[in-house]
């Protein structure tokens, strides 16, 4: 069973959600004028970190309501900057929600937008999750090389920002290819980048994955339960209900069909 360990990490709570919406008021008051030369005016970042927000809530009504403001907004003012980005993180909710279908029509959305508008930073985003979709729904082979060169586009621009993440999408298609030794490669890469850059926020994710591959290549029990017992520990840690509920539900599931007899080397666990 989970034992509780003490960790410093990043934390996602509802003073976030209240300053995002706080901050979309002020906006929407009139008192407060973006620069003409902001390409990304602030209500676009309070609309996004709200919604973000919300779905570690796990108020998931409130974070689609809030989303297709934004989508809306940037349509009306013409944003096609904010348009890109706000597509792109509407497309990693759709993977968030294990929704392939969402995704593979989102990241088609912001990759001719990105493509149309030479949005290399967006264009390389929408490339990886369009591959994470299409080896969901099969392909993987072929689509492995979409998010591995979609992964490369993004370091060319020079940010390492939300790397860790987009190493998880390339372990999960990894894995889903039955390639799961080297899923396991790909999720060590992701945390030590995630420790460099203390960008957290995909953390419990990236040990509640690890707790998956484990147990799909039949491994120690103790460094299966471990790996779970971390995901729940920083999903709570980071108050992200969403991503405790993900956590719970995985170890509950392995819990069961170890009791059952029906794992082994054959542990199929839920990738979200």
């Amino acid at each position: 069973m989970c034992q509780n360990a003490p960790s410093t990490i990043q934390t996602t709570d509802s003073k976030l959600s209240l300053n995002a919406t706080r901050g979309t008021e002020i906006w929407r008051s009139g008192k407060v004028q973006s620069h003409t030369e902001n390409a990304y005016p602030p209500v676009f970042s309070c609309l996004c970190h709200g919604a973000l927000s919300e779905w570690h809530l796990g108020e998931i009504a409130s974070w689609h309501a809030t989303v297709a403001e934004a989508i809306a907004l940037a349509k009306e003012l013409n944003n096609l900057h904010a348009l890109a980005v706000l597509l792109l993180w509407a497309t990693i909710v759709g993977h968030f929600e294990g929704n392939p279908a969402k995704v593979a029509r989102l990241a088609s959305d912001l990759i001719e937008l990105s493509t149309r508008q030479n949005f290399a930073f967006w264009l390389a985003g929408g490339e990886i999750l369009q591959g994470w979709a299409r080896s969901v729904s099969g392909d993987t082979a072929e689509n492995i090389s979409w998010i591995e060169d979609g992964i490369e586009d993004w370091r060319a621009t020079g940010s390492t920002l939300m790397l860790p993440y987009w190493l998880a999408l390339k372990a999960e298609a990894l894995h889903l290819g039955g390639r799961t030794s080297e899923s396991l490669v790909v999720i060590e890469q992701a945390e030590r980048l995630a420790e460099k850059s203390e960008e957290r926020w995909w953390c419990a994710e990236l040990h509640r994955l690890r707790g998956v591959f484990l147990a799909a290549m039949g491994a120690e029990e103790n460094q299966i339960e471990a790996s779970f017992c971390a995901a729940i520990r920083t999903a709570k840690e980071q108050k992200s209900v969403s991503l405790e509920k993900r956590a719970e539900t995985t170890y509950a599931e392995y819990r069961r069909q170890k009791a059952s007899g029906s794992g082994g080397r054959a542990f199929r666990l839920p990738l979200s």
